[in-house]
């Protein structure tokens, strides 16, 4: 039994493992790698530059390797790069990065990515996200591990969320996430940590225990951030859980919500 089927338009110069399954009315360009038992439903479009791995299920109608929503872009041979085991369902779009960003747009292993989201370029995706129905994400966005994002939630460019944080229902994400915090409101402010979420994830009590002392000591303590900053790198030398927090605070480029 084939695989492909016949009224998909596959350009000769595309690379597709033997297993890849593709649906009808896809259309995949020149430049596509794509790694073995990923599977690609029907009226997808793949272009660009674009690698994708193995064991990924793509949806109908998702367009990946599309040339950036970026005025300043002039058909650079910039990349999408993603990685194994993704979920990406109908109607998402993922853009080629840009030579003034770092050139390839990423995304990494067994992430979760609904309808309708979209992924601008040059954003980098870490593994194990959940990104619910329309979550947005403008161009430069690093997303770190285990993050949930809310449908709806739009996130500014430049910005990055930390490991295993969380938005709400239409979230505006304006300035960074630290790790484990929650984010809500249109102007996102902090709201409380994703406990639940590190509970799934097998931290203890005690562990959730330290990431909430952290919050107390950014937004309750009344010290000035730098302060907090400081002590907080203090005690990431002996906690494991907080040592996430040196490389977040360290490529923080817009501050933090507050």
């Amino acid at each position: 039994m084939t695989l492909i089927h016949p009224t998909a338009v596959i350009d000769p110069k595309a690379e597709l493992d033997s297993s890849v399954k593709v649906g009808a009315y896809t259309v995949i360009g020149p430049n596509v790698q794509i790694g073995a038992n990923t599977e690609i439903g029907p009226h997808t479009v793949i272009n660009g530059h674009t690698t994708i791995g193995e064991n990924n299920r793509i949806f109908q109608f998702a367009s990946l390797g599309e040339i950036p929503q970026d005025k300043k872009y002039r058909d650079e041979p910039t990349k999408l790069i993603i990685g194994n085991g993704n979920t990406i369902r109908e109607f998402t779009t993922f853009n080629l990065g840009t030579v003034t960003g770092i050139g390839e747009t990423r995304v990494g292993d067994d992430n979760w990515i609904m309808a309708y989201c979209h992924l601008a370029h040059d954003c980098v995706i870490g593994n194990h996200t959940i990104f619910a129905n329309n979550a947005s994400l403008a161009g430069h966005v690093t997303i770190g591990d285990y993050v949930v994002l809310g449908g709806y939630t739009l996130v500014f460019q430049f910005c990055q969320i930390g490991d295993y944080a969380m938005t709400a229902f239409a979230a505006g994400v304006h300035k960074d996430v630290p790790p484990y915090f929650m984010a809500a409101g249109y102007r996102a402010e902090p709201a409380g940590i994703n406990s639940e979420g590190m509970r799934r994830n097998g931290f203890t009590a005690e562990q959730i225990a330290a990431v909430k002392d952290v919050y107390k000591t950014i937004y309750h303590r009344g010290i000035p951030f730098e302060e907090a900053k400081a002590d907080i790198l203090r005690r990431a030398e002996t906690q494991a859980e907080l040592a996430v927090f040196k490389d977040f605070f360290a490529q923080s480029t817009r501050g933090i919500i507050r």
